[in-house]
């Protein structure tokens, strides 16, 4: 299950999507997450899903690589569609013992379970499309304004990076630990929820162990290179909107106009 994370992972290949601005691709996944919570009908989730779909082939990353990344939300997204099916109330369409399933909550179930794996497959989208140094740039430049707040934007920048630079580094530590485990006689599989739990402190403990190490390492790594924060730093590469990005952004702009309409108009 670990090795199905998407999220963090890039995959190299030549798009127009790759080929953005970092900026433009963070707005982007924005925009589209703020969408989901407007569109409150079926035409919006279509409208999103069209979309979506020209997104996802204009990446040119395979669809089964995409959405492999669900499989990592199997559980909550059962427990969220189970919770919006059975106790929502309004008119009762089935019953059996203390549940029942309505008409409100048969429609919020499935807009719920839409909405998640959506959010999945948008934000795998960006960092599948985006290198994390690309990432960081861009993170940086977009929200240089709060700089005159007093918001250390290069910091936090460069935590959110390294944090997603490192969730294919530790799934793939899991794995290797797991199998290890395994090898040496442990049970992931079998039992009840508690047993289960149990099972998992032998692959907790060494993980935590190799994280901290693995942070230390950086640490040092970063202050043997006089690492001192983003006061004075220049670009090898500085970003630049080109022409593709302006169109982005108008498309952007068209797309959230449209899902506006669906929710006040349809």
């Amino acid at each position: 299950m670990f090795r199905e994370i998407t999220l963090g992972q890039y995959y190299p290949v030549e798009s127009v999507v790759h080929s953005l601005d970092p900026r433009t691709k963070l707005f982007g996944t924005m925009v589209f997450i703020i969408s989901l919570f407007i569109a409150d009908n079926i035409w919006g989730y279509v409208v999103a899903t069209i979309v979506l779909a020209a997104v996802i082939r204009l990446t040119k990353v395979p669809f089964r690589f995409i959405v492999r990344g669900l499989k990592a939300i199997v559980i909550l997204l059962l427990i969220s569609v189970s919770f919006n099916l059975f106790l929502t109330g309004g008119q009762v369409i089935a019953k059996f013992w203390i549940f029942k399933i309505t008409v409100e909550g048969l429609r919020m179930a499935c807009f719920m379970g839409v909405r998640l794996i959506y959010l999945v497959i948008g934000s795998s989208l960006m960092t599948l499309t985006t290198t994390p140094n690309q990432l960081t740039d861009g993170l940086e430049k977009g929200l240089g304004f709060l700089k005159r707040v007093g918001v250390p934007v290069h910091e936090v920048s460069m935590m959110m990076s390294i944090a997603l630079r490192f969730i294919p580094i530790l799934v793939e530590e899991t794995d290797k630990i797991m199998k290890a485990q395994m090898a040496r006689g442990a049970d992931f599989e079998t039992g009840n929820l508690i047993q289960k739990a149990k099972a998992m402190v032998p692959l907790l403990v060494p993980l935590f162990i190799s994280a901290f190490r693995r942070a230390t390492d950086l640490a040092m790594a970063m202050e043997a290179r006089c690492y001192r924060g983003g006061e004075g730093r220049t670009k090898m590469k500085p970003l630049q909107y080109k022409q593709r990005d302006h169109e982005a952004y108008m498309m952007m702009a068209l797309y959230f106009v449209v899902m506006i309409a669906a929710r006040v108009y349809l």
